[in-house]
């Protein structure tokens, strides 16, 4: 007589082929990881646009006034117009943040072709800052101790969304006025096919990105302050 089977008996072992088949853990794993990078690039793509389009969009106020002025160092275009606005007097005082320690104020001075009357009254220089971190925090301490409650703050319009998040994060109570200074290679909208307007975007997106993810993460162990001002 056939021995039925027992109902205990033991099953044959899954082939290690069915892992990588159609319906596969492995393969849907894979499935997944790949949809979610898809959707992450979209969405980093997405976010560049966004952020490029707001800074070919950037124009400086018609009519600008405020209680100071704070330019982020970068290029003398930046303090030239700083400048022009402290001598038209939208503010009665400026700081120039970020300024390397190896530039006298007389060679700013100079530089710019302001008056000596009013670079001495009105004109404070700031050695502290190293990045644009360090700006806000040098900025936003000179503006405490002056007591000022609107501020015109003056840099690159690829470079202003970050300064005002900066500064905004460490100062929410004081009026923080956008003053972009437009770069020449994103006046218009074909910047995308200059290689440097590009990777001046680029840069500037991850960054964002960066300080964006530094926020959430709640990291302030950097001041970017030079040695003795943390």
């Amino acid at each position: 007589m056939r021995r039925k089977d027992s109902p205990n008996r033991l099953q044959p072992a899954r082939p290690p082929g069915r892992l990588f088949s159609r319906n596969g853990s492995i393969r849907r794993l894979l499935r997944i990881l790949g949809y979610t990078t898809l959707l992450l690039g979209a969405c980093l793509v997405a976010g560049f646009l966004h952020f490029a389009d707001r800074v070919t969009m950037m124009a400086p106020p018609a009519d600008p006034k405020a209680d100071a002025i704070v330019v982020l160092t970068g290029g003398y275009q930046r303090i030239d117009k700083a400048m022009e606005l402290l001598q038209k007097g939208a503010g009665q005082r400026l700081l120039i943040s970020g300024v390397d320690p190896s530039t006298s104020p007389a060679q700013i001075r100079r530089m710019t072709q302001t008056s000596s009357s009013l670079f001495d009254c009105c004109v404070d220089i700031g050695y502290q800052a190293i990045d644009t971190v360090g700006n806000a925090n040098e900025a936003t301490r000179w503006i405490h101790d002056k007591r000022y409650q609107s501020v015109l703050i003056v840099t690159s319009n690829y470079h202003m969304q970050r300064s005002l998040m900066e500064l905004r994060r460490l100062d929410s109570r004081t009026d923080f006025i956008a003053y972009p200074v437009v770069n020449g290679d994103l006046r218009t909208k074909a910047w995308f096919s200059d290689p440097n307007a590009l990777r001046t975007m680029l840069a500037e997106y991850v960054k964002m990105l960066i300080a964006y993810g530094r926020d959430l993460l709640g990291w302030e162990s950097w001041s970017g302050l030079r040695t003795g001002e943390e």
